[in-house]
């Protein structure tokens, strides 16, 4: 390992030149990491190479030919974002066995994840990464919160920094911070305010006004008593409808029947319904076409709290997104793939 400017430049081999691997190469050449990339697609290490200052290796990243070939060997960190879990963690095992220093593996699979502190324990990982699980979990924290546009969570879940949009007859526009504070006697922190596109850090002075995006960071509990005290917590989110029962949607629905949710789920692959209504016996799972505006019309999209798009086609979760927004559903979630 190098220190450059007290920056510490790490040794990094990442398993994986798809979305994921491509992503996190992408963020650790930019702050100046040595970065080598296995793929078995020729074409996706050259594509890669084309457009990042990164070292290619071609191969399986599960061989052990490959990954002295990529030299894990003398790596500070290896992540391995395969699409197949199986793969990753034993492309981590592998390298932890080549004396790589740290093993992150991209893990998704449901039945995977429940064991995962055993599993991390025995193949000396030092992390597990699911992408799917932390998606759904964000959406959950934006329904409970209905009235928050983004939250994001710190410490182990204990501190929560939520965005949202000054609308208006909001109760703060026109007072200072510190009146604020002094009115409503509310534990939070405002610490930045997105205004015509600039940012500012507020003071006690500073005024908000309608329009503005302010992010605020506090517990829980407290942000949940901020939303309420200011008229502006919407409403309790009771009910949810979901289309696509991929592992995003598993997830989402699993922690929203936890915290009494009505759940109802439409996917158009058959078996996958069969796997879902036996996974969650709690979820009303239907076998239909989502993009069809009948079948949610008939299936009560305009009674619904909030709805959440959560196809592999990022146009049709577009599209209805916004047909949920004219049955003035109130919580509208779309998930996006491409950046």
């Amino acid at each position: 390992m190098q220190v450059r400017e007290d920056v510490f430049i790490m040794n990094i081999v990442i398993i994986g030149a798809g979305k994921v691997g491509k992503k996190i190469a992408e963020q650790l050449t930019a702050e100046g990491h040595d970065i080598i990339v296995v793929d078995n697609d020729a074409s996706r290490l050259n594509t890669l190479m084309n457009a990042q200052d990164v070292m290619c290796v071609l191969g399986n990243g599960a061989f052990y030919e490959v990954q002295k070939e990529a030299e894990v060997n003398h790596a500070d960190v290896v992540i391995a974002a395969a699409p197949q879990d199986e793969v990753n963690m034993l492309c981590c095992l592998l390298a932890k066995k080549l004396g790589a220093k740290r093993c992150i593996a991209r893990v998704r699979t449901p039945g995977y994840y429940r064991q995962l502190g055993f599993m991390k324990e025995e193949l000396g990982l030092s992390m597990t990464v699911n992408p799917d699980f932390a998606a759904a979990s964000e959406i959950t924290r934006v329904l409970i919160l209905p009235a928050a546009a983004q939250v994001e969570v710190f410490a182990g879940g204990r501190v929560e920094l939520v965005e949202f949009k000054i609308t208006e007859n909001n109760p703060i526009v026109g007072n200072t911070l510190a009146e604020v504070y002094k009115k409503f006697k509310i534990k939070i922190l405002v610490c930045a305010v997105q205004r015509e596109g600039n940012v500012i850090i507020p003071d006690g002075n500073f005024v908000p006004q309608v329009g503005d995006r302010i992010s605020i960071v506090s517990n829980h509990e407290g942000a949940e008593q901020f939303f309420k005290k200011i008229g502006t917590k919407h409403g309790k989110i009771k009910s949810v409808m979901i289309v696509g029962g991929g592992r995003i949607g598993y997830y989402l629905a699993k922690q929203l029947i936890k915290l009494g949710m009505d759940v109802k789920i439409i996917e158009n692959n058959y078996n996958r319904c069969l796997e879902l209504s036996e996974a969650l016996s709690e979820a009303s799972v239907i076998h239909a076409d989502g993009t069809d505006h009948i079948i949610l019309k008939e299936e009560g999209i305009e009674h619904i709290d909030a709805f959440a798009a959560l196809t592999g086609i990022d146009e049709e979760n577009m599209i209805m997104a916004m047909y949920a927004k004219t049955k003035n559903v109130k919580k509208v979630i779309s998930k996006i793939n491409r950046g």
